[in-house]
């Protein structure tokens, strides 16, 4: 006989986005409902970000001994245990996941069910041998790795961000289909880690980010010997020994390159497939759920949020779309999501951030003349030479009015350093109210306030000013 239970919310997938919608009903003291067929804390804890910045984290030791000597410090090269190292990634793993844990949703009053869920009608889902009738759902369920139509794919090894850390030992080749962040994050991590890295894309690489700063970041990728290959085209894959050999086209030629170890990194798509949608009335494409502004589905009762839906995929992107559901669905408040200043990040060496439009974005959407483009570069940081982190550059791209439109950081700390222009943009505070602020020395965050007056010399730099400042002078 099946369980029947009528909650206030239901919640359907337990990743970053699905949690935080629980917990912050459950703490209002909302009944909640959450359905996870996998395990708790989804990728962000299992299969992403946590074991991925784990993993980084690592290869920035063995890189810190390794460039050593530069600091005047004599070290033996860096002996990598890569159990040790296996052994890190899953002790940060165990380490977060309380957080996460059925113990601690169901001490929030959550009642937490583990199956897979599929919608009956617009009003019921079925985990198991629970049938669920809530008031509202929300769908969380996340994305699962696309794996693309390759020749010979399906008859040789392949390793994907669900399996790539449970590798315990030295992979001597690593090849990665796909450039995306994932895929140069863990191939700069295995480099740093002692590895062979090859990459392939069939499009230029981050072809949607400032190319500017990408520049900056290949350059750091190939100088640690990794090789990449954009634009080409993989035509088939073959065990080859104990590893896999790749078939390629490129520039008019097929080329063979052979590894030990193969992950699949192409992208991800919408977690869909068990659901059955279609039953409960919601309406979605192969790019995810089709929702509104307040993230509501075509049935009134069904939320979606984060990758389910599409788009940038990221946790604090999730977060927030949890934070939207709370507000309409508690408190009745409209929110627009598309309204939102979410910030983007690569965790490679060097870091990648930015928020809001990018320069391309500037001069697509506005005329040459109505935008303003602030630079700096890390070189001129004092900070950055005592630490050697000078790579890199901050670009700020304004109106005339000083009104912040983007912000692209590239270089040391940068997600840290993009905190500053996720603030300022959120709040609509402009670059020109900014120069007041007074932000310690010796830092890397100096390298915002030189953007900000780097706008006030451009202003300074017009004939009407400059006449005024010679007038002031001369009358003491």
């Amino acid at each position: 006989m099946e369980e029947v239970l009528n909650p206030d919310l239901c919640v359907i997938g337990a990743g970053a986005g699905g949690l935080a919608v629980a917990a912050s009903a459950a703490q209002f003291g909302v009944p909640v409902v959450l359905i996870e067929k996998g395990r708790m804390g989804g990728d962000h804890l299992n299969y992403g970000d946590i074991p991925s910045k784990a993993l980084l984290a690592a290869a920035k030791r063995a890189d810190a001994v390794r460039t050593a000597a530069s600091f005047g410090i004599d070290v033996i090269e860096a002996q990598v245990d890569h159990r040790g190292v296996h052994d890190h990634v899953h002790g940060v793993i165990s380490a977060v996941a309380p957080n996460d844990s059925i113990e601690r949703f169901t001490g929030l009053g959550v009642r937490v069910i583990q199956a897979n869920a599929n919608f009956l009608d617009k009003n019921t889902v079925e985990a198991g041998r629970v049938l669920v009738r809530a008031r509202r759902f929300v769908i969380a369920t996340g994305s699962t790795p696309i794996i693309p139509s390759i020749s010979g794919l399906n008859e040789v090894p392949y390793l994907t961000n669900e399996t790539i850390f449970d590798v315990s030992e030295r992979i001597q080749h690593l090849i990665i289909l796909g450039g995306g962040p994932f895929g140069l994050e863990i191939g700069q991590a295995h480099s740093m880690l002692g590895s062979h890295v090859t990459i392939f894309d069939t499009g230029d690489i981050l072809p949607n980010e400032d190319p500017e700063a990408i520049a900056v970041l290949l350059k750091r990728l190939e100088d640690t010997q990794i090789m990449l290959y954009p634009n080409a085209r993989v035509e088939k894959v073959e065990r080859s020994g104990q590893g896999v050999a790749v078939h390629f086209h490129k520039d008019n030629e097929t080329v063979i390159v052979k590894g030990t170890h193969l992950l699949v990194a192409a992208g991800r798509k919408p977690n869909l497939r068990t659901l059955s949608l279609e039953r409960a009335g919601i309406a979605f494409g192969e790019h995810g759920i089709k929702v509104n502004e307040q993230l509501k589905t075509t049935n009134r009762r069904v939320y979606a949020i984060g990758d389910v839906i599409g788009g940038e995929q990221s946790s604090h992107r999730s977060t927030f779309h949890a934070s939207i559901v709370i507000r309409n669905a508690l408190f009745r408040q409209k929110p627009d999501v598309s309204a939102a200043t979410i910030p983007r990040l690569i965790y490679t060496m060097p870091e990648l951030a930015q928020v809001g439009i990018t320069e391309t974005e500037a001069h697509a959407r506005y005329w040459r003349r109505r935008i303003r483009i602030y630079r700096w570069p890390y070189a001129d940081i004092d900070r950055a030479q005592c630490e050697r982190e000078t790579e890199g550059f901050i670009k700020v791209i304004t109106k005339r009015d000083g009104t912040i439109l983007g912000c692209t950081i590239v270089g040391a700390q940068a997600g840290e350093l993009i905190q500053f222009w996720v603030m300022a943009m959120a709040k609509d505070i402009k670059i020109g109210d900014l120069v007041s602020l007074v932000l310690p020395y010796p830092t890397l965050s100096e390298l915002s306030k030189r953007a900000v007056y780097a706008y006030y010399l451009t202003k300074l730099a017009k004939g009407w000013r400059r006449s005024l400042i010679r007038l002031l002078r001369r009358l003491g």
